[in-house]
């Protein structure tokens, strides 16, 4: 398929935005996606959209895991990041995002345990990551 059409089919198939544009709403939403699916993970401590993070040549996301020592006790924080790019993606790329990364408070590998998740919470996980970089190729031409 030449890659002027990848742009059409991307739209006819995942048509306008998703609502969630603020680190508030980001935070809401991946929130909702855990406490359905992920109910005993960790608690995730912030949830934000990232500017620095480069998508074709890095990642789309970056889950942290942050542990400090407080009082004699360590504690740990989890934090969820999104390339700023998915502000204005459609919804469909912006969950397969977050249900990767919320897949690494339980799997920290990407292996067959990792992906199975994945799966569980998006069952067109593997179709989603794949028009993602298919969006994300064509939006950089």
């Amino acid at each position: 398929m030449p890659s002027k059409n990848w742009g059409a089919v991307l739209e006819k198939r995942y048509p306008g935005t998703h609502d969630f544009a603020t680190d508030k709403a980001l935070w809401q939403y991946t929130q909702d996606l855990k406490n359905r699916y992920l109910k005993s993970a960790p608690p995730i401590n912030k949830v934000m959209y990232d500017n620095k993070i480069h998508v074709l040549k890095n990642a789309l996301g970056l889950h942290t895991a942050i542990s400090r020592v407080q009082g004699g006790k360590l504690k740990a924080k989890a934090e969820i990041r999104v390339a700023t790019v998915f502000r204005n993606a459609p919804e469909a790329f912006l969950r397969m995002i977050v249900v990767h990364e919320l897949a690494h408070l339980k799997e920290k590998e990407h292996d067959k345990a990792f992906y199975s998740l994945c799966c569980h919470m998006e069952p067109q996980y593997h179709q989603l990551e794949f028009d993602t970089r298919l969006w994300l190729t064509h939006l950089s031409l």
